[in-house]
């Protein structure tokens, strides 16, 4: 994953960590009056269809016809706006559970580190159970 940059748009400075885009996106939010809506489910719900409407940008199209698409500038710009989506989304639910999401993802960096070790899952696209070198790689989730 690529670090976000601070780059200028307009006046403004794009934020760049990700505290700032929570932030953001949080702001955007509440100018609005929106928090009320933002249950958990419906913010689980929202996450699940925004990420159908980036599934459908691929749906039926094969990886040649998909880059083709990437190239097309437009094409790509939506592909990036249901991501955007979804990311903002995820980001609302982790703010409304009290979940600090830098840190639920460097957890979760962590755990799976100890389920898919370098030696054994690189280049495999096998699940954790079926990696083999004993089970001291394997734990729940």
């Amino acid at each position: 994953m690529r670090q976000t940059s601070r780059r200028s748009r307009g006046s403004r400075q794009a934020p760049a960590t990700l505290a700032e885009i929570v932030a953001a996106v949080g702001r955007f939010r509440d100018d609005r009056d929106w928090a009320q809506f933002h249950k958990p489910k419906d913010l689980a719900a929202a996450i699940a269809i925004e990420a159908g409407e980036l599934q459908e940008r691929f749906l039926w199209k094969s990886d040649a016809e998909f880059e083709q698409d990437l190239a097309d500038a437009a094409k790509k710009a939506g592909v990036a706006e249901e991501i955007a989506d979804v990311v903002m989304f995820a980001m609302l639910l982790s703010d409304r559970l009290g979940i600090d999401l830098a840190e639920a993802i460097s957890a979760k960096l962590a755990a799976n580190a100890k389920k898919y070790p370098v030696k054994l899952a690189r280049g495999s696209a096998r699940k954790y159970t079926e990696l083999g070198g004993g089970r001291s790689n394997i734990r729940s989730r």
